[in-house]
């Protein structure tokens, strides 16, 4: 006579034994070896330069849009298009060369979402544009608007900064002045020059751009 919940029992072993012939070959001593963990690896940096380029193409198509916009400005045309070697080499020089240059800003920010921490540079870049705000009424708005995004606890692209910045932020906004986010903009540019810039630097992105020659000036040469 089978005994309550035997075939429960048998049930799972039957489980147990499809997971163990079909989700991985087994190794001497038991050891199962994940097969998809090598091929996972060459996925996702062949996704992330992908993601990179759409990235940069995006950006440059953009910025030539406003470029017509802003025709006015002389001498910022060339940062739109791919920089030679050279003028990609500067950015090594400090981290302000990059974050001047359009085409470098756009492959950093690209490089930071591969590194799942994009929120530091679009919080530095909204701190920029809310320094430039003159109209007290669009000041308050936008110091709220960078509050919710960036600041407050479990935001959508909250920055890491301590709880009493935090605080000082909160009562700030309250009465916003171009001066808000002054600490903590500080303290996430130290974050990335300090961090993120340096790993940029030794990364394929940057090294792709020191290195190889623009299609559009090989085929000048031929």
């Amino acid at each position: 006579r089978a005994r309550p919940g035997w075939p429960e029992r048998l049930a799972m072993q039957s489980a147990v034994l499809l997971v163990v012939r079909h989700g991985g070959r087994m190794e001497r001593g038991g050891r199962r070896r994940s097969e998809p963990e090598e091929a996972d690896k060459g996925r996702m940096k062949r996704t992330i330069i992908k993601d990179w380029k759409t990235r940069l193409s995006y950006f440059l198509q953009n910025s030539s849009n406003s470029n017509k916009r802003k025709s006015k400005k002389a001498g910022k045309h060339r940062n739109y298009f791919r920089p030679s070697p050279e003028e990609a080499q500067l950015w090594s020089e400090a981290f302000d060369e990059l974050l001047a240059n359009k085409y470098g800003l756009a492959a950093f920010r690209a490089f930071l979402k591969s590194e799942f921490c994009e929120e530091n540079i679009e919080f530095w870049l909204a701190c920029e544009d809310f320094k430039k705000t003159k109209s007290p009424q669009k000041l308050t708005l936008k110091a709220k608007k960078i509050y919710n995004d960036f600041i407050e606890k479990e935001a959508p692209k909250e920055i890491n900064i301590d709880f009493q910045t935090k605080n000082l932020i909160a009562q700030n906004i309250q009465e916003a002045t171009h001066n808000c986010f002054s600490v903590a903009q500080k303290r996430v540019y130290s974050l990335m020059e300090n961090n993120s810039y340096p790993r940029f630097l030794e990364s394929e992105f940057y090294q792709e751009l020191c290195k190889k020659t623009p299609i559009s000036r090989a085929a000048q040469g031929t």
